[in-house]
This record gives C-alpha cells, structure tokens and sequence, in this order.
C-alpha cells in the first residue's frame, strides 16, 4: 500500500529515467533509415570516422547518438537483434558510469555493446562484466 503512495508523490521512477533519455533515443530512432542505407563497407568505415572525430576534439557523449545508431544496425545485420529503445536507455546509463539492474532475459549482453563500442573508439580499452 505505501509502495502505491510513494510512487504516486514521488512519481514511477523507471518514467522518469525514460523521460530523462528520451531526446538521445529519439535521436538514434531518427538516424535509423539513413544508418540502415549505409553499405557493409561505409558502416565498418565510421568507426574511423568517430575515432578521428576524438582526435579532433570531440568528445564520447558528442558522439553517442551516431555510435549507438551505428551498434544497433550492427547488431541486427550480425546478429539479427535490434535493440529496442529501453537498451539504448540502458546503454547510456552504463556510458555515464552507473549501474543499470536487468533481469534475465532482457539483453545485457547486447547493452553493453554499444557503450563499450563508443568508449573503445578512444582506443584506451574497455572491461564488460554482466552476471
């Protein structure tokens, strides 16, 4: 009963993480057609491109939007899984260093993917660990 009534002042907590990262995930979404048009050999070459990107001064977080869009067409060419816009969420939570708590079953493993591919752009290596 007080679980009900906390929420209800306080309001859904999961709502307002996705409220806080809706724009970024709008973002990737409307990149979706133009990355998917992108031949094997052009979507392997933005790696390059986001690594000379960092070079040039731009940081991890000016680049997340394009590097996610480009990890999820990754993904479901490879390996026929799209992630949905809940794991983007995800991943840019793991991106800022926090913790994100998945059940079994929800996709860890392809999470990871997209902050560990935006971090490894600056070359300095990335550890991934899920349980």
């Amino acid at each position: 009963m007080f679980a009900g009534f906390e929420k209800m002042l306080k309001g859904d907590p999961s709502e307002k993480t996705k409220r806080r990262y809706q724009a970024r995930v709008d973002a990737v979404n409307a990149l979706g057609a133009r990355t998917k048009a992108l031949s094997d050999d052009e979507l392997r070459a933005k790696t390059e491109e986001f690594r000379e990107r960092l070079r040039r001064g731009e940081s991890e977080d000016d680049l997340l939007v394009e590097a996610f869009a480009v990890v999820r067409e990754a993904a479901d060419r490879v390996l026929g899984l799209r992630p949905f816009d809940v794991q983007l969420i995800g991943g840019m939570i793991l991106h800022e260093g926090q913790i994100a708590e998945m059940r079994t079953g929800e996709g860890k493993t392809l999470v990871s993917a997209l902050p560990a591919y935006l971090n490894a752009l600056s070359g300095k290596g990335v550890h991934v660990v899920t349980v």
